[in-house]
C-alpha cells in the first residue's frame, strides 16, 4: 500500500508540473486508465463507458491519492495479469519521483562551487581550527551536519574567511562543495530558497525536467541528494535564518558555513550551530594586509605611516583592501597621502558621529578616499552602476547603465575592480560588495538625483528586453509573440543547430538579472517594459522551470499589463501574461490558481477582441484540464478554441501562425478523444494533424510530426494493433532525428521499446532500450539513463 500510495503521489505531482516529460505524461495516463477500470469492475464509471457515470479524477490532495492507491490495490487482487500490470505501473512510476544522482568518478555530481580565493589573505588560521575542533570534537547525530555560523559586521571579512576555511578543509569532504551568496543584505535582495535550491539540484546532477516547482519537494529532493554523502554546503550572506534552514543537509557528514550580518539564533537553538563573532584584524595583521594588497612596489613606506592608515581602516578588511587597492594602482599615490586623508576624514566623522550619536565607519572612510582619487568619468560610472541591486553587473548593463560604449564599459569595470569598489566573479561579470553598492548609490543619489537614477534603470530595462527577445526567437523561433521588441527581429539563414541550445544556455546564466530587472522596471513603473520582458522570458521558463521566479515576476507582468491597458497600451498584454502566470502556477502544482487566471485571461481577450489571444487562453485551459484528466471537458476547450481561430482575419494578430496553432489543437483534440476510448475519432483527428503540419511552411515541422506519430503510437496500442503502433513509432524516430531533438528522441525509442515488449520481441525491445539510454546521457538526463538501465537489468535478470 505504500509503495503504490509513494506512486500516485509522484505521478499525480508530475502530471501538473510537467515533471518527467512524456514518460510522466503516459505514466498520469495509464494510471487513470487502471483506476477507470477499477471503477467499471465495481459497476461504476469506467473511461469510455455511457454517459452520466462517475469518471476517476486526478488525485491531487492526500486523501484522493490514498483512495487512489487503495483502488490500485482492489484492482491488482482481482487477477494475475491485472497484478502485473499494476506492479509494472508501480515500478515505472517510482523511477519518476525525483531522486538524488549518485555521485560519479567523472565529477559530474561532485560539484566545486568555491569562487576564488585571495592571495593576501592574512590571519583567521583560528577560525580554521575552531572549526576542525568542531568537525574532530563532537561525535555524529544521524542526520544533522556541523554547521558553524559565522557572524560580524559588513566587510569583516567572513565571505574571505569561510571560503579560505573551505578551501583549507576540502580534502575532507570528496563528495563536492556547494556554495552561493544568498545576497542577504537586505530583505528585498536576498535569494529566495527556492531559487537556491533549483541551482544546488542542477549541479548535484538533476536534470532540469525533474526540479520540482514548489519549494518543499525541492528541499526533500535536496536532502536525498546529500544524504549519505560527505560534502560542504557554503551559504554566504544569509539574511535570516528561515533563509537558511530549507537549505540545511540532513547528513551527519555535511559541513554548513553560515556568514551573516545577524543573529541566527534559531539555527542555534533548533539545529546546533555553533556560533562565532569576527572581529576587526589587530594592527599588526591589518599592517601586514595594507603591504600584501600595496605590492612589493610599495613596501618601502615606514612603519608608524603604513601603521597610521591600518588603524585609520579600523582593522576592518574591506577598509583595508580598498586602501591598499588604491596605493597599489596610482603609484604616485603616496602612503603619507593616505594617512592624513584619511586622518583628515576620521575627524570629520567622529565629529559628525559625535553630533549624531553614532560611530565611524571604517569602510566608509576608505571608500570615500578611494572615490575622491577616481577621475570624474569614472566616478560618474561607479554611481551609475548602482542604480539598482544587480545580481551581478554586466558589460551591457554597465554600459547602458551609464550610458556609454561597450569598449569603453569595459575599461571603467577594470579600472573600478583594481581599486576594489568593485568585484570580478566570471568573465566580464561583476559584482558589488553591498557596502560598495551602498557607498555608490548615496553618491548617485546627491550628485545625480533619482531623474537620472531612473533614465539608468530604463536604459538597462530596454537593452535586457531586446537581448533577452532575440534569445528567445532562437530558443523557440515558432511560436507567436506579442510586443514591438520581436518586430524587427528574424533569425539568420545560416542558423547553426545548436543556436537554440546556446540562446537557451545564454538565458539561464542571466536568469538573475532577469528578474531584477523586471522589479527594477516594476518599482519605477516602466510597466511597458515588464510585461515585455516577462513574454521574452517564456522560452527561458517553459523549457527550464524556475517556478518561483516565473510566478513572482509574471505577478508583477500582470499588473503592468493592466496598467499599460488602462493608459493606451496594449491590451492584449493582459490575457498574455495570465497565461504565461498559469503555466507557472500549473508548475508550481497550483491547479486552482492556474484554472483561476486563465479564466481571467479569456476574459480579458475577449474584452478587447484578440482572437489569437483568446485561442490561446482557452488552449491552455484544456491542456490543464487534460492534465487534471477531465478529458471531455479538455477536449471542449480545443474545439472552441478552434472556432475561435476560425474568426481569425488576414491581417489580424495570429494571422500568420494560424496553420500551425490549428494543427497543434487537432492533434490535441485527437489526444483527448483516445483518453476517452473514442478510438476511431482520435485516428482520424491524429491523422489530419499530421497532414497539416508537413504542410506547413518551409518543409513541415518534423518536430510535432514526431510528436503525433508518437501519439498514433499510443493509441494505436490502447486500441491493440502494436502492428500499426509499430510503424508509427518507426515514424517517429526517424522525424525526431530529423528535427535533432535528443531527449524527444530517447522518448520515441522508449516507446517503441515497449511497443516491442508488449508484442513479445525482447531483444528489440532491449536494444531500444539501450538507444535510449544512450540518448538521454548524451542529453544530460543521467537520471533517465539510469531508469532504463535499471530496467534493462530487471529484464536480463
Amino acid at each position: 500500500m505504500s509503495v503504490a500510495l509513494s506512486a500516485v503521489g509522484t505521478v499525480a505531482s508530475g502530471a501538473l508540473s510537467g515533471a518527467g516529460g512524456e514518460v510522466g505524461r503516459r505514466a498520469s495516463e495509464r494510471l487513470h486508465g487502471l483506476l477507470g477500470r477499477g471503477r467499471a469492475a465495481d459497476g461504476g464509471a469506467g473511461a469510455g463507458s455511457g454517459g452520466g457515470e462517475e469518471r476517476p479524477t486526478l488525485p491531487v490532495t492526500e486523501q484522493e491519492q490514498r483512495a487512489a492507491a487503495l483502488r490500485l490495490v482492489e484492482v491488482a487482487r482481482r487477477s494475475p495479469e491485472a497484478a502485473r500490470e499494476v506492479a509494472e505501473w508501480v515500478r515505472e512510476a517510482s523511477w519518476l519521483a525525483p531522486r538524488a544522482v549518485p555521485a560519479v568518478a567523472d565529477g559530474a555530481s561532485r560539484p566545486q562551487m568555491l569562487p576564488p580565493t585571495t592571495s593576501v589573505f592574512t590571519d583567521r588560521e583560528d577560525v580554521t581550527a575552531w572549526i576542525t575542533a568542531l568537525l574532530e570534537g563532537a561525535g555524529p547525530v544521524p542526520g544533522a551536519p556541523v554547521i558553524a555560523a559565522l557572524t560580524g559586521p559588513g566587510g569583516i571579512g567572513k565571505t574571505a574567511v569561510a571560503v579560505q576555511c573551505a578551501y583549507a578543509l576540502r580534502e575532507r569532504f570528496p563528495d563536492g562543495i556547494l556554495f552561493v551568496d544568498l545576497a542577504g543584505a537586505s530583505a528585498g535582495t536576498a535569494l529566495p530558497p527556492s531559487d537556491v535550491l533549483a541551482r544546488f539540484l542542477e549541479r548535484l546532477g538533476v536534470p532540469p525536467a525533474m526540479v520540482p516547482g514548489d519549494e518543499a519537494r525541492q528541499r526533500d529532493l535536496f536532502r536525498d541528494c546529500t544524504a549519505d554523502r560527505r560534502m560542504m554546503v557554503v551559504l554566504d550572506n544569509a539574511h535570516s535564518d528561515a533563509q537558511v534552514v530549507p537549505l540545511l543537509p540532513a547528513s551527519s557528514g555535511c559541513l554548513v558555513l553560515v556568514t551573516s550580518r545577524h543573529r541566527l539564533g534559531r539555527l542555534v537553538a533548533e539545529y546546533g550551530a555553533r556560533p562565532r563573532v569576527l572581529g576587526p584584524l589587530s594592527t599588526a595583521d591589518s599592517v601586514l594586509l595594507l603591504r600584501r594588497v600595496a605590492g612589493n612596489e610599495r613596501a618601502a613606506a615606514p612603519d608608524t605611516v603604513v601603521e597610521a592608515v591600518a588603524e585609520a581602516a579600523g582593522g576592518v578588511p574591506l577598509a583595508l583592501c580598498t586602501t591598499g587597492a588604491g596605493l597599489a594602482v596610482r603609484e604616485h599615490l603616496a602612503w603619507e597621502r593616505v594617512a592624513r586623508q584619511l586622518s583628515e576624514q576620521l575627524s570629520e566623522r567622529e565629529q559628525s558621529a559625535d553630533d549624531a550619536g553614532g560611530s565611524v565607519d571604517p569602510v566608509r572612510q576608505a571608500q570615500d578616499a578611494a572615490y575622491r582619487e577616481l577621475a570624474p568619468e569614472c566616478a560618474a560610472f561607479y554611481r551609475a552602476l548602482a542604480v539598482w541591486a544587480w545580481p551581478t553587473v554586466t558589460v551591457m548593463c554597465a554600459a547602458r547603465a551609464a550610458d556609454v560604449e561597450e569598449e569603453r564599459a569595459r575599461v571603467l569595470l577594470e579600472e573600478l575592480a583594481r581599486v576594489h569598489l568593485l568585484e570580478e566573479v566570471g568573465e566580464e561579470r561583476y559584482r558589488f560588495h553591498d557596502l560598495a553598492r551602498a557607498h555608490a548609490r548615496e553618491r548617485a543619489v546627491e550628485e545625480d538625483g533619482h531623474g537620472r537614477m531612473a533614465a539608468g534603470v530604463r536604459r538597462v530595462a530596454v537593452a535586457y528586453v531586446r537581448w533577452a527577445a532575440e534569445a528567445d526567437l532562437r530558443v523557440m523561433p515558432l511560436r507567436w509573440r506579442l510586443g514591438p521588441a520581436y518586430r524587427a527581429l528574424v533569425l539568420p539563414e545560416d542558423r547553426e543547430p545548436a543556436d537554440g541550445r546556446r540562446a537557451l544556455a545564454a538565458l539561464r546564466r542571466e536568469r538573475e538579472n532577469l528578474a531584477a530587472v523586471v522589479r527594477a522596471a516594476d518599482h519605477h513603473g516602466f510597466d511597458d517594459l515588464v510585461w515585455q520582458l516577462c513574454e521574452a522570458m517564456w522560452g527561458l521558463h517553459l523549457l527550464l522551470g524556475f517556478h518561483a521566479q516565473w510566478i513572482d515576476t509574471h505577478l508583477l507582468g500582470v499588473g503592468a499589463a493592466r496598467r499599460c491597458a488602462e493608459e493606451f497600451g496594449d491590451r492584449r498584454a493582459v490575457g498574455r501574461m495570465l497565461v504565461q502566470l498559469a503555466f507557472g502556477q500549473m508548475g508550481a502544482g497550483r491547479a486552482d490558481d492556474a484554472e483561476r487566471a486563465l479564466a481571467e485571461a479569456v476574459a480579458a481577450e475577449q474584452a478587447c477582441g484578440h482572437r489569437r489571444g483568446q485561442a490561446s487562453a482557452v488552449e491552455a485551459l484544456g491542456l490543464l484540464r487534460l492534465k487534471r484528466w477531465k478529458y471531455a471537458e479538455a477536449q471542449g476547450c480545443f474545439e472552441e478554441a478552434r472556432e475561435i481561430l476560425r474568426g481569425v482575419r488576414e491581417g489580424e494578430d495570429g494571422w500568420e501562425d494560424l496553420p500551425r496553432a490549428t494543427a497543434l489543437l487537432e492533434h490535441h483534440i485527437g489526444r483527448a478523444e483516445a483518453k476517452q476510448r473514442h478510438f476511431a475519432e482520435a485516428l482520424a483527428r491524429l491523422n489530419d494533424a499530421l497532414a497539416r503540419f508537413r504542410r506547413l511552411p518551409g518543409g513541415g515541422d518534423a518536430y510535432n510530426e514526431g510528436r503525433v506519430y508518437m501519439s498514433l503510437g499510443d493509441v494505436h496500442l490502447e486500441a491493440g494493433d502494436s502492428d500499426l503502433a509499430l510503424v508509427c513509432l518507426d515514424k517517429a524516430v526517424m522525424a525526431m532525428e530529423t528535427a535533432g531533438a535528443g531527449l524527444q528522441l530517447a522518448d520515441a525509442f522508449e516507446s517503441r521499446a515497449r511497443c516491442h515488449r508488449l508484442s513479445g520481441r525482447p531483444a528489440q525491445a532491449a536494444e531500444d532500450l539501450r538507444a535510449a539510454a544512450l540518448r538521454y546521457e548524451e542529453n544530460g538526463d543521467r537520471i533517465g539513463a539510469e531508469r532504463l538501465r535499471g530496467e534493462l537489468a530487471e529484464s536480463e535478470a
